[in-house]
């Protein structure tokens, strides 16, 4: 990782850990992790598309990794992230971007896209379609043991998480994201209790890889990461023209767990998504899980940098 770049940038009233790699006149793609991710889960693609002529930025959100936390982590909302994203483009100086996000981070996508259309070129989205800003109607359809849920109730994760230190809470919750079940615990369990200590690492990430992961979840633990996404995912805006006019990709593997949450497999797969995107691309992975990116590399990386050149 020595070709990339480091350093703290005032946004907002905080510090925000910034990566960066790839020359600052080239067209810029900025990169929107989920969880447990961090600016790192995007690594193989800030290298490759740096590599293929274009400015590469990824950050850690407010509260997580390396960037300060908000003075009140529990009322954080998405619409902080939004703001967050805007005064860092400005403080960068980019005036056009690719946004590319995973996870959550597509809902950062899909809200940024519709407050600031004319700021964005095109965008990719990973293990989650574009969304409208809208509560999630399928938490109701969840069993109430759903890792969502539990980590929805105020101190439930928190005592969860507190018996282990950060790097097994996210060695543990890669383990769960990376099969194609939705976590859910039973009734005298919580979502922790679901991984054996002796149950294996993904092949694909390294005790390496956890160690960078355990220490930036050290430094700013989970408090903010909590509160955003899952205490703050009612978020509902009117939205007069919701449509997407700008080309976009969507790479699902056809392992993700995701697709077991009511509805989003037929949102994506019947083609609703294209209501609201039509120039949308969708690709399927045969044995990706919800960590693509990081599973696939050499795949994901071809096929976000042949999307950016097709549309520069």
């Amino acid at each position: 990782m020595e070709e990339i770049k480091h350093e703290q940038v005032l946004v907002n009233g905080l510090k925000l850990h910034v990566a960066e790699i790839g020359s600052s006149s080239s067209p810029a793609v900025v990169f929107l992790h989920g969880f447990p991710e961090i600016w790192y889960s995007w690594r193989h693609q800030m290298i490759a598309v740096a590599r293929a002529g274009f400015r590469a930025v990824s950050f850690d959100y407010r509260g997580y990794g390396l960037s300060d936390p908000p003075p009140e982590p529990e009322k954080a909302t998405f619409l902080d992230l939004l703001a967050d994203l805007l005064a860092l483009l400005d403080a960068l100086a980019i005036s056009k971007v690719f946004l590319i996000g995973k996870d959550f981070g597509v809902s950062v996508v899909s809200l940024f896209y519709l407050l600031h259309r004319e700021r964005v070129s095109g965008f990719v989205t990973l293990g989650a379609p574009f969304t409208l800003p809208r509560p999630p109607t399928y938490f109701q359809a969840l069993p109430v043991g759903c890792y969502i849920l539990r980590w929805q109730e105020p101190g439930r994760a928190e005592a969860d998480f507190g018996r282990l230190d950060a790097k097994t809470v996210v060695r543990n919750v890669y383990i769960l994201f990376s099969k194609s079940e939705i976590p859910t615990a039973g009734e005298n369990q919580e979502i922790m209790d679901l991984v054996e200590p002796s149950d294996p690492l993904p092949h694909w990430f390294s005790e390496e890889d956890l160690e960078v992961y355990g220490e930036l979840y050290e430094k700013s633990g989970f408090r903010t990461a909590l509160q955003v996404p899952y205490r703050s995912s009612g978020l509902q805006l009117d939205i007069p023209d919701p449509n997407v006019e700008v080309p976009a990709l969507l790479i699902m593997g056809e392992k993700d767990y995701v697709f077991e949450f009511p509805g989003i497999g037929d949102y994506i797969k019947s083609g609703m998504v294209k209501t609201f995107v039509p120039r949308l691309e969708i690709v399927y992975l045969p044995e990706g899980t919800h960590f693509v990116q990081e599973q696939s590399p050499d795949e994901v990386n071809e096929l976000i940098v042949n999307f950016l050149k097709s549309h520069v």
